[in-house]
């Protein structure tokens, strides 16, 4: 399978990022005017307010800080703490003075096309990189510098990036991946 091949296999599974209000919420009170929120602070000290269009889960804390989870991609993001910050608008709460929205991590997978020897790549990635242990967990953690991520790899060809903070780092990632695979000649 070519690179392009395995890097149209790249899908977005979710996307995390942060911003705030500048100024303290009342989460009792919020959770009584914002419908459809969650406020169970024995359980989570946030306020857990659910868009559906775009589909994400929004945390707001006490703090005024707002961390969106969920969505499938950075536009989507976008739109959600859109809403999140247009409600908190129609309840008098002024959001003029929002932090930028900065991505804290986006999850995404990728299938590499071929089976993996898992085994073998443990060793040829090199130990100090990678940490393989099949009975606790059967995927290999593999941590690349450039562009500074994790990656899971498993048996099946299949691939997971965490810690991107941008779709092209992932991107980068299945190349830096794939190259290191091919060049130890276990690409099948």
């Amino acid at each position: 399978m070519s690179h392009e091949a395995r890097l149209d296999s790249l899908e977005i599974q979710n996307v995390v990022a942060s911003t705030a209000v500048g100024l303290e919420l009342d989460l009792e009170s919020l959770s009584l005017d914002l419908t459809g929120s969650d406020y169970d602070p024995e359980n989570f000290p946030g306020l857990v307010y659910r868009t559906q269009d775009p589909r994400a889960a929004n945390l707001i804390f006490r703090s005024g800080k707002i961390v969106c989870t969920g969505a499938s991609s950075v536009a989507d993001v976008d739109k959600a703490l859109e809403t999140v910050f247009g409600e908190l608008g129609d309840l008098g709460i002024p959001t003029d003075n929002r932090e930028e929205v900065t991505i804290q991590n986006i999850v995404s997978s990728a299938d590499l096309g071929t089976t993996l020897n898992l085994n073998a790549l443990a060793i040829g990635l090199g130990l100090e990189n990678v940490e393989y242990e099949p009975e606790q967990f059967p995927g290999l953690v593999y941590r690349i510098d450039e562009p500074n991520v994790v990656v899971l790899l498993f048996g099946s060809g299949k691939i997971v990036i965490t810690g991107a903070k941008q779709v092209e780092h992932a991107r980068e990632a299945i190349d830096v991946v794939s190259d290191k695979i091919e060049s130890l000649g276990l690409l099948g």
